[in-house]
């Protein structure tokens, strides 16, 4: 007697599937999922996802390496629209929120492809990656626009990344071949296919040799290494002081620094006192004490009007730095009774404190009383304060011979040549000016090189193997806790690096692709017998449930199978079987 029994098939819930295809595509149910190539629409998709993904990673690059020069952004906001905000925190935080989103969508679409999955990315995703898209690219115009000087930045960073950049690109790529390699040879030798494969295999040829376009001023002997560079205040300690204070001053003093640089203007009465701005609005009281002159130039208020002024107050409620909280009660009081500072009282510290000092002198405007006299003014201000003339840095081109008894430097590149016609000795540069190159060829020639401003540990990690004397710094304070360069790496160790990760990726991804070549040609000799034994299995592999799916499919509609059937969309199919 022929008995018949039902051999239920049963699949897992297959819960981390449903996952992905549903948080990218919105198809939670399994007859919703497919396994067939994704169409030429979904596929442009994907190729819109990733460019959008590396340009975030190459937006929120910038970002975090210009850290170094917040305060000149926000600046250069303040003189456009006049009020002083932090312009970095909305663009961080829209950053850090778009590039967190692209990335998991990015993660989810890879593993789609790795599993199989046919890409149907869901219309709100669409939505959110044009969004991204177009702000992110908005966001990279208006920086050239407002602070276009800044992308060199990225080069300059390239020094301190570049090597630890190229061992984490050839990781993931080395990382990916897993996807490439399954993709490939489960789909045969397709011309699109192979297309993939030499597109992947040239990116790995370029890493391979991306480290003969590296370079870095610290990929050197370490015996060949330069002392520590010099770190001179630039306007005091900004960040723990309001800047240009006497307390900012005495601040940047406390940190070790070597020299204070500060920013004069001359007041209506012929009186030199220090002032970044243009005008007292940014950092003084003046909305309150003189409310209609407060857009005046700075310069035209006698000594008197500005020494009533506030000069800390600003600092406390502003918070330039985020470094508010971490003030003492002490210090919180001081700063709010600070007044204007002098420069006979800034060189009277830096002379008791035997130390040196750089001046950054602004010219009045031509209506102003001492706008013809202005260096003598200061001269004169010099001379009374009683510093030596040979600890006093003078930068302006203007009346030179006035003053040969000073240091004189620079604030523009020249030739070597024109240095020594003009008298000076040493020149002050931003960092994006100064190359390992110019540097080399200045120190070689007796030209002293000071580099601004400087504030991050990597930028003076870099400048310190460069050979660079000094620099100018808002952060005494950080640069004072880096006693030895970030890293340091002779040419021997570098080469023996790059080849060994060299050898171990060309490794990995053999190993990939014999390991990806023998599991499929294994999935591939399976016979409908070996497929629905093993079906009683307690977790069958996911190539063999796509075959068994394909048989069912094949028997349901051919008519094999004659006992009850009955389909469950979650649950799988019972097929009678006979036995």
């Amino acid at each position: 007697m022929v008995k018949h029994q039902p051999l239920q098939q049963v699949y897992e819930k297959q819960l981390c599937l449903s996952f992905l295809t549903g948080i990218y595509g919105c198809r939670w149910k399994r007859y919703q999922r497919s396994h067939d190539n994704s169409s030429k629409w979904e596929c442009a998709w994907f190729i819109i996802l990733c460019s959008t993904f590396s340009l975030l990673l190459f937006w929120a690059y910038f970002w975090l390496e210009a850290h170094n020069d917040y305060n000149q952004f926000n600046w250069l906001l303040y003189n456009r629209s006049g009020e002083w905000k932090d312009g970095t925190v909305p663009i961080l935080a829209t950053t850090a929120v778009g590039f967190s989103y692209i990335t998991f969508l990015m993660i989810l679409a890879l593993c789609h492809i790795s599993l199989g999955q046919q890409l149907n990315l869901y219309w709100i995703h669409k939505i959110g990656v044009l969004a991204a898209l177009i702000t992110t690219v908005s966001g990279v115009v208006s920086i050239s626009d407002v602070w276009g000087d800044e992308w060199d930045i990225i080069l300059i960073s390239l020094q301190s990344t570049g090597p630890f950049l190229h061992i984490g690109a050839l990781a993931a790529v080395t990382a990916l071949g897993w996807l490439v390699a399954g993709h490939v040879i489960r789909a045969g030798r397709t011309k699109f296919h192979m297309i993939v494969l030499l597109v992947y295999l040239s990116v790995l040829l370029v890493l391979y040799m991306a480290p003969l376009a590296i370079t870095s001023p610290c990929i050197m002997d370490r015996n060949s290494l330069k002392p520590r560079p010099d770190v001179i205040g630039r306007r005091g300690a900004p960040m723990l002081a309001p800047e240009n204070t006497l307390m900012s001053f005495n601040k940047a003093l406390q940190q070790g620094v070597s020299s204070l640089e500060a920013d004069v203007s001359i007041s209506l009465d012929g009186v030199p006192f220090l002032m970044r701005d243009r005008t007292l609005r940014r950092t003084t009281n003046i909305a309150k004490v003189f409310p209609d002159k407060q857009h005046e130039d700075a310069s035209l208020f006698n000594w008197t009007e500005i020494r009533s002024l506030n000069a800390g107050q600003w600092f406390l409620e502003s918070d330039p730095y985020w470094t508010v909280g971490s003030l003492t009660g002490r210090d919180r009081n001081r700063m709010g009774n600070l007044t204007v500072c002098s420069l006979v009282e800034m060189l009277r510290l830096t002379a008791r404190a035997n130390r040196s000092a750089l001046l950054n002198l602004h010219r009045p405007p031509p209506e102003h009383p001492h706008y013809k006299t202005w260096i003598m003014d200061t001269l004169w201000a010099v001379q009374r304060s009683g510093i030596s003339q040979k600890r006093v840095t003078w930068t302006p081109d203007t009346d030179r011979g006035r003053v040969r008894g000073l240091q004189q430097t620079s604030l523009e590149k020249l030739s070597v040549e024109e240095l020594r016609h003009r008298g000076i000795s040493s020149l002050t540069l931003r960092y994006s000016q100064a190359s390992n190159k110019d540097i080399q060829d200045f120190l070689v020639n007796n030209m002293s090189v000071m580099v601004y401003p400087v504030n991050e540990p990597w930028l003076y990690s870099v400048l310190w193997c460069s050979g660079v004397p000094s620099v100018s710094s808002d952060a005494p304070q950080v640069l004072r806790k880096v006693p030895y360069p970030i890293w340091l790496m002779s040419p021997y160790e570098y080469c023996l690096v790059w080849i060994t990760s060299d050898l171990v990726s060309i490794a990995i991804v053999t190993g990939i692709f014999i390991f990806q070549k023998w599991r499929m040609s294994g999935m591939q000799n399976y016979n409908p017998e070996q497929i629905m034994l093993s079906a009683v299995t307690r977790r069958p592999s996911r190539d063999v449930n796509i075959m068994k799916e394909k048989l069912i499919f094949s028997e349901v509609s051919n008519g094999v199978t004659n006992t009850d059937e009955h389909l469950y969309p979650e649950n799988g199919y019972d097929i009678g079987q006979y036995k």
